[in-house]
Formats: structure tokens, C-alpha cells, sequence
């Protein structure tokens, strides 16, 4: 029989998490503890929470990201897991947050400074600032028609030079783009 655990109620308010995608087997047994009023279900163990849901991101006045798994399941609810030392403080005015480029998958994301990848080298920047590099990255990303102003063929790696400098420093795009204008013209 599972016994109760139970967190405080407010444990989650500002908060930031990424959850893991796990399947359904994982709370095979699990009394359900919460159910919120969008319908997502929850259920608390002593190690961590799982969070069964149709909606991930932002939630309320918190932010909880799932990483699904690959391949990904066919369900629209999602069983996400996270261990309790995952949830970050959330805020609107500090810098808490880093950006994280996966090339492989062509993909930006943003993590938390307290992270344990946390690489030091990333900029810290509060929520706006951070969602602001994010929709940059991922113009660049998807869109073609800014590399026409540069003297380079390969916009692969206009991008690459131009993401990691948006991650790794506070200069403006447009700076970004001149300094990389003329590392490519030399």
C-alpha cells in the first residue's frame, strides 16, 4: 500500500523543472494525489513527482518543460517525472536562466542556472531576455534569407558562429552578424 507523501501546497509556485518522459508502468499503483482543474494528474513519492498531462510549458506562474521520449509516444497525455532537487526557483527580474543548443536536433532550449550541466560559459539572463535570444535563435534557424548578406556558402556554419555568440555573449545580433560578416569576408 503507498503511503502518503505529500509536499506543501505552495512547493511549486515560481518554479522552473524539466520533467522526464516515463511510461505508464511508473505509476502502476499510484493514488493519485492532486488532480488540477485542466484535468493533469499528480502523483508524489518520496524521491520525486510524476505529472500526468496533455499540457506542458508554462503552467499558472511556473514553468515545466517535459523532454519526451524517442521515439515519441503516440498519447496526448504524457507521464513526466522529476526528482524534487529538480525544481528551480522562478522569477521574472534575475538572471536565472541559460540558453542550450542542440545541433543534432536543430533545437534551443533553456535551462536553469542551478542545473548541474550548467557550463558557466552560457550568459545568465532573466525570462524576457532569454525568450527574446530564443525566438533569434530559432529565426535563424529556420529561416534562409538573412545568410544572402553574407559572402559565405555554408549557412550551416553562419549559423553555428552566429548561435554561439547569442548563447555566450551579450552582443546584439546585428554586432553578432558584423563581426561574422567580416571573419567571412577576410
Amino acid at each position: 500500500m503507498q503511503k502518503n507523501f505529500r509536499p506543501h501546497p505552495n512547493s511549486f509556485k515560481n518554479t522552473f523543472c524539466v520533467f522526464h518522459e516515463v511510461l505508464p508502468d511508473a505509476i502502476k499503483g499510484l493514488k493519485v494525489q492532486f488532480e488540477s482543474k485542466a484535468g493533469s494528474r499528480y502523483y508524489y513519492t518520496p524521491e520525486g513527482m510524476y505529472r500526468v498531462s496533455n499540457h506542458w510549458g508554462r503552467l499558472a506562474n511556473s514553468k515545466w518543460r517535459l523532454v519526451a521520449m524517442e521515439p515519441e509516444t503516440v498519447s496526448k497525455y504524457k507521464i513526466g517525472f522529476a526528482k524534487w532537487d529538480h525544481f528551480y526557483p522562478d522569477n521574472a527580474i534575475e538572471k536565472l536562466y541559460y540558453l542550450e543548443m542542440d545541433y543534432t536536433k536543430n533545437t534551443v532550449n533553456y535551462q536553469h542556472k542551478n542545473n548541474p550541466h550548467y557550463n558557466q560559459k552560457a550568459v545568465l539572463r532573466t525570462s524576457l531576455e532569454t525568450t527574446k535570444r530564443i525566438k533569434q535563435i530559432r529565426n535563424l534557424i529556420q529561416l534562409t534569407s538573412w545568410a544572402k548578406h553574407f559572402e559565405c556558402d555554408d549557412i550551416v556554419l553562419l549559423r553555428s558562429l552566429i548561435i554561439e555568440e547569442l548563447i555566450n555573449t551579450n552582443k546584439t545580433l546585428e554586432e553578432i552578424k558584423m563581426e561574422v560578416a567580416k571573419k567571412c569576408s577576410n
